[in-house]
């Protein structure tokens, strides 16, 4: 277990908390959440021992395995592969002594550490480190490539396929789907539930911390609280807390008001002076209850677009693609006013080539891009922060597009976006990634766009950034484009799904669930062509014998399968009708207590009955991967 007992952080002179004081225990997994910079990576820096508490004690037991993800990027010549393996830091030890005692001709050594390389799956190690690449994104060739060929954001996938390589005892995970496109994303989730040991982990993926954690440690104004249960229930009971402490104010509020009047007005008086005395020493005594706050610091909304014309842009059979590889041939797509487009496909499959497309900075390889006269494109995309001027402010950046606009008016509209006092005059270089792509979304948002392309805009972002962006899309009144892996974010601002599979671009017929099943079972059909490219040399004859016995041995684990995603589909149903109660402000009346307090408990229990029938599923769904992976063996 790790122990934080009466823990002080502080950056310089600043405190991020104090008095912290919790326990984690084997096998939970925890959310750390708080607004960029709270303290959430000086937490996971001291259990790194790479910092060290001001004061308190942070203790855990010795000999804990810890992996991270590593922030350097690498640039070895080392194939993906071996990279991933390293990970494994006992394996590389033991096939190292190995290689050793064979050169020693020592056969005793050799046998002791083939059995220690056996106890430790040294030797499906290999398949292993595979699983974990193709998890995220990785195909079998790339595998093979060079780490120092890959980009930047695939080193970063290598980072993590390496940590979760390690077997652990503690992972803490930083942001680990920043990188990652949805269906990666998918593949981590599942990955992190069926993890046996201790998880930290910081994300603003709403759903994500929904699906994985049981615990949230939340900071917050100096203060670090443990709740117990996933995101969702963490909320709930922070609301009920504020609402609590905030009732608790008002009251304590009145009572020393009433307590001062009768001091202001007979302290004065001989017959009334010990009276006044005994009331401004309860006064003196009273333990002063704190405001409470939920105060976001940020607040901004897209103003409505000047003008609307209908359609906005159109792509006339287009080929998209780089020089003469072509991605997606043949595509006709319309934006009209108003629409509000989520992009659904796995990495790879083109999506951010068509945001480019439609934003007009990749060429046409064929066809036309027609866009309005009136149109007024917002992009953001990775690159941009890239395009900011490091060595000036966010007030000069705002003066280069509107040179008419006053100081004072230019810092009222940065404040939204959290950028106060000297900050709006210090030079962008130093910025957080999060900071940087603030000021982004800022300069767009103030470019008043009726079209935004929005390309993973929340990497980065802190939840109630996050937050903040969600509410201000749900708002525009202009046209969308969005891809994202947050599901949260794509759930509530987007009303049409695409997906760009197959070299096409088709509408989806389902929601974000429906894309999940979908992605099963694409994997699955992938499964049977590999399985029947190894299999092409057996006879017809013998290989229908071969699939007829492999189906009937499997009906009953997908007879179950079927009945554990019926489960899902169910529960989600109800969890949706329920959060859809409780987004209704009638319900929260006076009169209708008993009925919130009965939607709240079977809230709870829904959440858990999903719980439960997820982790069926996703045991189900790797018992029936399993059996295809040794079948296939």
């Amino acid at each position: 277990m790790l122990n934080f007992r009466n823990i002080t952080l502080r950056r310089g002179t600043r405190v991020l908390f104090s008095n912290a004081s919790f326990t984690l225990h084997n096998g939970q997994k925890v959310g750390f959440t708080g607004a960029n910079g709270a303290g959430k990576s000086s937490l996971f820096a001291m259990v790194k021992n790479e910092l060290h508490a001001d004061e308190g004690d942070f203790t855990m037991p010795p000999n804990l395995a810890v992996a991270h993800v590593a922030q350097e990027m690498p640039a070895v010549e080392c194939s993906a592969l071996d990279y991933v393996m390293d990970g494994d830091v006992e394996l590389r030890q033991l096939q190292q002594q190995l290689e050793i005692a064979e050169q020693n001709h020592d056969g005793l050594k050799q046998a002791e550490l083939h059995a220690a390389l056996d106890v430790i799956g040294g030797y499906s190690a290999n398949s292993r480190a595979a699983r974990l690449l193709d998890g995220l994104g990785f195909t079998a060739p790339k595998m093979e490539n060079p780490v120092n060929s890959f980009s930047g954001g695939w080193r970063m996938r290598l980072n993590l396929a390496q940590a979760l390589m390690c077997r652990s005892d503690v992972l803490l995970l930083d942001e680990p789907t920043n990188h990652l496109d949805l269906d990666a994303v998918l593949w981590l989730q599942d990955w992190l539930g069926h993890y046996a040991g201790t998880l930290l982990l910081i994300s603003h993926d709403r759903d994500f911390l929904d699906t994985i954690t049981d615990h949230i440690v939340h900071i917050e104004q100096g203060q670090a609280e443990i709740y117990t249960g996933n995101y969702s229930a963490f909320e709930r009971m922070r609301a009920e807390k504020l609402a609590q402490q905030q009732s608790s104010y008002q009251k304590q509020q009145r009572e020393i008001a009433h307590i001062q009047s009768f001091v202001t007005r007979f302290k004065a008086q001989a017959t009334k002076a010990r009276q006044a005395q005994s009331r401004i020493k309860a006064l003196e005594r009273m333990e002063l209850i704190s405001m409470a706050h939920i105060d976001s610091p940020f607040n901004f909304t897209f103003p409505a677009p000047k003008k609307m014309p209908n359609p906005l842009l159109t792509l006339d059979d287009v080929t998209i693609g780089y020089e003469q590889k072509t991605i997606l041939p043949n595509i006709s797509l319309t934006i009209a006013a108003g629409d509000r487009i989520g992009l659904l496909g796995s990495n790879g499959a083109g999506k951010s080539s068509l945001l480019k497309t439609l934003a007009g900075t990749l060429p046409l390889l064929s066809g036309k891009r027609l866009e309005a006269d009136a149109l007024n494109m917002g992009y953001f995309a990775q690159h941009q922060l890239e395009q900011l001027h490091l060595d000036e402010s966010p007030l000069w950046h705002f003066q280069q597009i509107d040179k008419q606009a006053t100081e004072k008016e230019l810092r009222n509209f940065l404040g939204g976006f959290d950028f106060c006092g000297d900050k709006v005059v210090e030079a962008v270089k130093p910025f957080s990634g999060g900071e940087k792509a603030r000021l982004v979304l800022a300069l767009i948002v103030y470019k008043n766009p009726n079209l935004l392309l929005l390309d993973e805009p929340t990497n980065h972002l802190d939840l109630d950034m996050c937050h903040a962006l969600s509410v201000a899309l749900q708002d525009f009144q202009g046209a969308m484009v969005v891809v994202s892996h947050d599901r949260h974010l794509l759930r509530s601002v987007t009303d049409t799904l695409l997906l760009v599979a197959n070299e096409k671009v088709v509408p989806f017929d389902g929601d974000l669930d429906d894309y999940r099943a979908w992605l099963t079972e694409q994997k699955r059909n992938n499964d049977a062509t590999n399985s029947a490219d190894k299999t092409e040399n057996v006879s017809r004859k013998d290989q229908r014998k071969l699939d007829a016995e492999r189906r009937q041995k499997q009906k009953p684990l997908l007879d179950a399968l079927k009945k554990a995603e019926s489960a899902v589909e169910k529960f989600h149903a109800e969890q949706r009708d329920l959060e859809a109660q409780l987004a209704d402000m009638e319900i929260y009346a006076d009169s209708e207590k008993a009925r919130l307090k009965t939607v709240l408990e079977r809230k709870t229990q829904i959440d858990k009955a999903l719980d439960d029938a997820e982790l069926t599923w996703l045991d189900l769904q790797e018992q029936v991967d399993s059996y295809a992976d040794n079948a296939n063996s």
